[in-house]
């Protein structure tokens, strides 16, 4: 996976969330990992990836995804069978 892609992914799964994540990048990931993308009516996206399904809203006015949707997106996220990887450190332990 390219580094944006596991940066953002990094970013979904961060404690605390993230206030700061545009939604296209998120929409982008979605797509990168071979998620199925439908539009809805309004500024809703039905996303289908692997057996789970969830629908968000875009934000707008602004381009970030407010931290209760980045909630969501990591519980649909774990629910597709998806984590981060863990960086090198966090696996070797002190």
């Amino acid at each position: 996976m390219p580094r944006k892609w596991e940066r953002t992914l990094k970013a979904i799964f961060a404690d605390p969330v993230p206030a700061n994540l545009r939604w296209r990048d998120i929409e982008a990931l979605f797509v990168a990992l071979g998620a199925e993308v439908v539009e809805g009516r309004g500024s809703r996206v039905t996303v289908f990836l692997g057996s789970a399904k969830a629908t968000f809203h875009r934000p707008h006015p602004h381009p970030e995804t407010d931290k209760g949707a980045l909630r969501a997106v990591r519980r649909f996220l774990i629910e597709a069978g998806l984590r981060p990887k863990r960086d090198r450190q966090e696996e070797e332990g002190p």
